[in-house]
């Protein structure tokens, strides 16, 4: 039984970022999918797959792998690059591309 360790991405469709700051462990899954014959849904009979636990800071979601004893490693987060962009740079003289409207 292993765990994943990292810092969520901020959602798609959302410009906060407040379901980033937490660490999130995950546990890796132990058997692969099923697809149940009746309802055709997919499903499976690994328990910790439902289980998500959100700490603070990296160094508690080690500490409590370390406790108890399972195995895990650490995905770090990417850098965020942020660029400056506005609405005037569209219309600037120096604009590289054709103009599309």
């Amino acid at each position: 039984m292993g765990a994943r360790i990292f810092k969520p991405s901020p959602s798609a469709t959302q410009s906060g970022k407040g379901s980033t700051k937490l660490w999130v462990l995950n546990y890796e899954p132990e058997e692969a999918m099923e697809v149940e014959p009746l309802m055709g849904w997919s499903g499976s009979g690994d328990m910790h797959r439902q289980i998500t636990l959100r700490f603070a800071t990296k160094e508690e979601a080690i500490s409590y792998c370390e406790r108890n004893a399972i195995a895990y490693h650490v995905i770090e987060p990417k850098p965020v690059v942020q660029k400056v962009f506005s609405y005037a740079d569209n219309f600037r003289s120096t604009r590289r591309g054709q103009w599309t409207h």
